[in-house]
């Protein structure tokens, strides 16, 4: 990806690095700082994102699969329906079917034609007749209402077995009745192609392949669907004091939390997710390993070492690759890396915990699900807010918070974005938006659900 030249120079947002260690990025004493430029908007750095990804939408990365392997996908063209839906006029209940003009506003006892089960193709329905017909079957023709079986009289069916042993009743024999009320014509009936009509979209390209979305397929007849191949990212954690979880903590470490966090929020957004376990400080090390285990990869996504100092290993190792390491108008998360490493497209997000959770959800996990329709976009509520919050006025801020069932969300935490114990406990990002400094009690918020 071609760069806009330079690097930007704005500090974190909170003076601390990687997992919420001493922050590394500060200017070694007696060097000059370095000039500054605008922070991107978080609208800008989207777009770029989406730019950086958007030659992995080909053909080459389609493919035909079975309804029940295609769960979670995205759906890589339009499709019309081949039939109507439902593809007959059905009972929506369990009753009789009638020919309404058969029966007056004060009711009418009609004679009781062989039952219609679900399935069954039944024969017209006679003037003077009704037919016991169970939900889902097929409408007798001739027939343009049903009543509910508890409005009958009896409010129960009338087996045909009591007249005929199974048999339609013969000529001479007595054949049982029912009081029924008066229907308007279309009571109670699914009408064919009430739902869809043949020809019309059913699904639209980039859908999200859900339950709902493979059953419609299913009651259109349709075995299998053409969709996007799942994106595979390497993921590089950074850190000379970042420890594996399971090991003994020396003193001045911490553990790698970025790894499981980041991992476990893509392999729920149904990326393929590859480990390469935690790079140390060492700028020519970095670069081997993502040489070494990048093969195959779609994507690289480092955690960490992105700031603006002379110390930061992830900037260091893409020395001479097309990166551009910027500051993004967002709090947390404002220093991000993108370009390409090796050819291989390359996002760099902050090694604060939150920090890195936030880049992931506001630039990647949408623009994977703009361009390739998985995954499904996070659900957006307005919301009022149970406490006040202040933010930066010229950043757009994302705070953890809780959705109560009174319908307003409680703030969790603070701002800093070391506090995993707080987003933990959280189950929606609170949007704040560029140009607001405060909002009270009360005031209403742009929540995501997580």
């Amino acid at each position: 990806m071609a760069t806009e030249g330079g690097t930007m120079t704005s500090p974190h947002p909170h003076g601390t690095s990687a997992h919420g260690a001493q922050d590394k990025s500060r200017q070694p004493s007696g060097q000059a700082p370095q000039h500054t430029r605008p922070a991107r908007s978080v609208g800008e750095h989207a777009a770029a994102v989406a730019a950086l990804l958007r030659p992995l939408r080909s053909v080459e990365r389609t493919q035909l699969l079975p309804l029940q392997e295609a769960l979670g996908r995205g759906l890589v063209d339009d499709i019309a329906a081949p039939i109507d839906l439902p593809p007959f006029a059905n009972s929506q209940m369990d009753g009789y079917a009638i020919r309404s003009a058969d029966v007056p506003d004060g009711g009418a006892e009609l004679r009781v034609m062989p039952p219609v089960p679900a399935g069954a193709s039944p024969a017209a329905l006679q003037p003077g007749m009704a037919a016991p017909i169970m939900t889902g079957a097929m409408l007798p023709k001739g027939a343009d209402a049903v009543v509910p079986i508890e409005r009958a009289v009896p409010d129960r069916f009338l087996p045909y077995t009591q007249q005929g042993n199974g048999q339609e009743a013969k000529s001479g024999t007595e054949q049982p009745t029912v009081w029924l009320p008066p229907a308007a014509p279309g009571t109670y009936v699914r009408e064919a192609g009430s739902d869809v009509r043949a020809g019309a979209l059913a699904l639209s390209a980039g859908t999200f392949l859900g339950p709902a979305q493979l059953g419609l397929l299913a009651a259109l007849g349709i075995p299998e669907a053409t969709v996007h191949q799942p994106i595979t990212v390497l993921l590089v954690t950074t850190g000379d004091e970042v420890v594996p979880p399971g090991r003994e903590l020396p003193a001045g470490k911490i553990y790698d939390s970025n790894g499981t966090l980041l991992a476990a929020a893509m392999t729920q957004a149904g990326l393929r997710v590859r480990r390469a376990g935690i790079a140390t400080d060492n700028p020519e090390a970095l670069r081997t390993l993502l040489r070494t285990e990048g093969g195959g990869a779609d994507l690289i996504v480092t955690t960490g070492g992105v700031s603006k100092g002379a110390y930061e290993v992830v900037r260091q190792a893409m020395e001479g690759q097309p990166v551009e390491f910027l500051h993004v108008a967002m709090q947390p998360g404002g220093p991000q890396g993108i370009g390409s490493f090796d050819g291989r497209p390359f996002l760099g997000f902050p090694g604060n915990p939150v920090s890195c959770l936030v880049s992931f959800e506001m630039f990647l996990r949408p623009v994977l699900a703009g361009l390739f329709g998985a995954p499904a976009t996070r659900m957006s509520l307005r919301v009022l807010l149970s406490q006040p919050l202040t933010s930066p006025e010229h950043k757009h801020q994302v705070r953890r918070g809780t959705l109560l069932p009174d319908g307003t969300v409680e703030l969790q935490g603070g701002e800093s974005s070391h506090l995993m114990h707080a987003l933990a406990g959280s189950n929606v990002l609170v949007h704040v938006p560029v140009g607001v400094a405060a909002l009270g009690a009360g005031a209403e918020v742009e929540v995501w659900m997580l």
